[in-house]
C-alpha cells in the first residue's frame, strides 16, 4: 500500500508522459509558426514597424504602449538581425509559453487529460494563430497573464514561504503584464472578483502575501509610471481615446453583434459556443466547481466589459484576448466533464484546419489572393516598394537640397523608417519627419519627429492615399513639382502617393475647437496647386 505522503509511481509516469505530450504539442508548433515566419514573403505591417522603431531607442514607455513589445523586439534583433522574422520572433516565444503554461494550469486545477485539451484548444485558436505570427503586445500580455494566473491557482491553500513565494511571483507576473499591455488590468478585476465570492480564496491570503505582491507588483511598475508622469501620461490619455467614449452612441447593436460575432472567430466557433452556453446552464444549476468559479472570473470580465465598451462606442476582437487563457481551460474542463468527446474532437479538428489554411496563407500569399482574401494581407505588402519610391523621389531632389522628408501618416512614416533604414540612417540623408495636422500630437511619430519649421524649409513631403493633401500643402508657402505615384499590391489593390516638394513651412490656423486646419481657411488664401 502506498503511504499518503509517497508519491505514486503509475501517477508520476502519467504526469510524465502528459508533460512531454504538451512539449511536443507546443514545440511542434512554435517550430511550424517559426518556419512560417521565416519563409513567408509578407512584409512588416505598419504598427509592427512601429515597434521595431521604438525598440531602436529603449525607454519604460512609449506614447501609445507599454514597452515590453519594443524591449522583446531588440532582444531578438539584436540576436538576429533586423530582417523582419526576427523582429516578430518574440511573438512565437510569448504564445508558445502561454500554451504551456496554460496546460500547467489546467493540470493544477483539474487534470492532465483536461489540461492537454486545454493547451490545444489556446495554441490552435485562430485569434492565438495571427498573435503568434504578428508581433504586437497581445502575445507579451497573454505569457505574462498566464504565469499569473498560474501563480494565483497555486496559492489557494498555500501556507507559509511557499504562499509567500507564490504572492511574490503573482505580484512579478502581474507588473511584467501591464508593461505588455494594460489590458492586464482585467486580471486584477478577476481577483478582485474572485476574492468577493470565494470564502477560500480570501483564506488563502495574508497580510505579510498580499503586501508582498503588492509590493513587487508596484515596484515592476514604476519606471512605467514614472516615464508616464514625465510625458504628461500620454499612454494612459491614448488607452482612453481608443475608448472613443466621447463619441459613445448609445445602445449600439450592430458593433455588440458584431464583436460577439468576432469572438466566435477568434476563440474558435465551438470553444466560444461551449464557454457561453456552460457559463449559463452550470451557474442556473448551481453545478461550477470551485475551480470553475475561479476561471470564471477571470474569463467573463474581459469580455461583458468589451461587449460594454461595444455597445456604447466601438470595440476590436482582441480587446477581451485576456479572456482566452481562463477560457481555453474552461472549455476543455466542461467538455472532459460531459464526456462529449466528439464534440472536443470537432473542435480541434476545425481549429487545426484554420491553423493549417493560415499558415499556408502566410507562406504563399498567392493562395489567399486565389481564394479573394488579398484585401486581408494588403497591410504586409508593397511597403519597401514604397520606401522605395519614396527614396528615389527624395535623391532626385537632393541635388537642390531638401531637408526633410516629411509623411502625413503614421503607417507611412513607421514604414519608411523601416524599410528606408538603410537611406534614413545615413549621415547626410535628410531627416524623416511626419507633417502634424492637429495641435498636438497624437502618435509617437507625432512626438518625437514633428515637421517644423526648423526642418521644413525645403521638403519632400509625401501624402498617403491622397489624405489631407491639400491641408498638408497649404502649410507651406511654395509647392512645387508634384506627382502621383500607384505602388501595387496585387492585381487589385494599389497604394497612391502624392509628392511634392514644399518650400517654407507656415503652418496654418487649427481651429480651437477641433484642433485641425480652420475650416475658415480657403484654397484661394494661398496659392496651392492640385495634387
Amino acid at each position: 500500500m502506498v503511504s499518503p505522503r509517497t508519491p505514486d509511481p503509475a501517477q508520476i509516469s502519467e504526469q510524465e508522459a502528459q508533460t512531454r505530450t504538451a512539449m511536443l504539442l507546443v514545440g511542434g508548433l512554435t517550430l511550424i509558426r517559426l518556419i512560417a515566419l521565416f519563409r513567408t514573403p509578407l512584409e512588416l505591417y505598419p504598427d509592427e514597424a512601429q515597434y521595431w522603431l521604438w525598440s531602436r531607442s529603449l525607454a519604460f514607455g512609449y506614447f501609445s504602449k507599454p514597452p515590453m513589445i519594443a524591449w522583446a523586439i531588440r532582444a531578438a534583433t539584436a540576436f538576429g538581425g533586423d530582417l523582419e522574422p526576427w523582429v516578430r520572433l518574440p511573438a512565437a516565444l510569448f504564445q508558445g509559453g502561454a500554451a504551456f503554461t496554460v496546460f500547467l494550469l489546467a493540470r493544477r486545477l483539474y487534470d492532465g487529460r483536461t489540461a492537454l485539451l486545454a493547451a490545444a484548444l489556446y495554441a490552435l485558436a485562430p485569434g492565438i494563430q495571427l498573435s503568434a505570427t504578428v508581433v504586437a503586445t497581445d502575445a507579451p500580455l497573454l505569457f505574462f497573464l498566464s504565469l499569473a494566473l498560474l501563480a494565483y491557482a497555486h496559492l489557494q491553500g498555500a501556507e507559509g514561504r511557499r504562499r509567500l513565494g507564490l504572492a511574490a511571483g503573482l505580484g512579478a507576473a502581474l507588473g511584467l503584464a501591464f508593461l505588455s499591455k494594460y489590458a492586464a488590468v482585467y486580471a486584477v478585476i478577476g481577483i478582485a472578483l474572485h476574492l468577493a465570492v470565494s470564502k477560500t480564496a480570501r483564506r488563502s491570503w495574508s497580510a505579510p502575501a498580499a503586501g508582498l505582491a503588492i509590493l513587487i507588483f508596484a515596484a515592476v511598475l514604476a519606471p512605467n509610471l514614472a516615464w508616464n508622469a514625465a510625458h504628461g501620461f500620454a499612454t494612459f490619455q491614448h488607452t482612453a481615446a481608443d475608448a472613443n467614449w466621447a463619441g459613445r452612441q448609445l445602445f449600439n447593436l450592430p458593433e455588440l453583434g458584431e464583436f460577439l460575432g468576432t469572438q466566435f472567430a477568434v476563440f474558435g466557433p465551438i470553444p466560444f459556443a461551449v464557454l457561453l452556453a456552460g457559463a449559463v446552464v452550470l451557474a442556473v444549476r448551481r453545478k461550477l466547481l470551485a475551480a470553475d468559479i475561479l476561471l470564471l472570473c477571470f474569463t467573463l470580465p474581459p469580455i461583458l466589459i468589451v461587449a460594454a465598451q461595444a455597445f456604447v462606442s466601438r470595440a476590436n476582437a482582441n480587446w477581451s484576448g485576456a479572456s482566452y487563457l481562463a477560457g481555453a481551460v474552461l472549455v476543455a474542463a466542461w467538455l472532459t466533464r460531459w464526456r462529449a468527446h466528439r464534440w472536443a474532437v470537432a473542435a480541434l479538428v476545425i481549429q487545426g484546419a484554420i491553423a493549417a489554411g493560415f499558415f499556408a496563407m502566410v507562406m504563399d500569399p498567392r493562395l489567399a489572393d486565389s481564394l479573394g482574401q488579398a484585401n486581408s494581407l494588403k497591410r504586409a505588402r508593397g511597403w519597401d516598394q514604397t520606401a522605395q519610391a519614396v527614396v528615389r523621389k527624395a535623391r532626385s531632389e537632393q541635388i537642390g537640397g531638401v531637408s526633410a522628408v516629411a509623411v502625413n501618416n503614421r503607417f507611412l512614416y513607421d514604414a519608411l523608417a523601416y524599410y528606408g533604414r538603410d537611406y534614413f540612417g545615413r549621415p547626410l540623408a535628410p531627416k524623416l519627419v511626419i507633417w502634424v495636422r492637429g495641435q498636438k500630437a497624437g502618435n509617437q511619430a507625432e512626438a518625437s519627429a514633428p515637421l517644423d519649421a526648423a526642418n521644413g524649409q525645403r521638403v519632400l513631403a509625401v501624402a498617403y492615399e491622397g489624405w489631407f493633401n491639400t491641408e498638408m500643402a497649404a502649410d507651406f508657402a511654395r509647392v512645387l513639382r508634384p506627382e502621383i505615384d500607384d505602388i501595387w499590391l496585387d492585381r487589385k489593390h494599389s497604394r497612391t502617393l502624392d509628392m511634392f516638394v514644399g518650400e517654407d513651412f507656415r503652418p496654418q490656423p487649427r481651429d480651437p475647437k477641433t484642433g485641425y486646419p480652420s475650416p475658415e481657411w480657403k484654397p484661394g488664401d494661398r496659392v496651392v496647386p492640385k495634387l
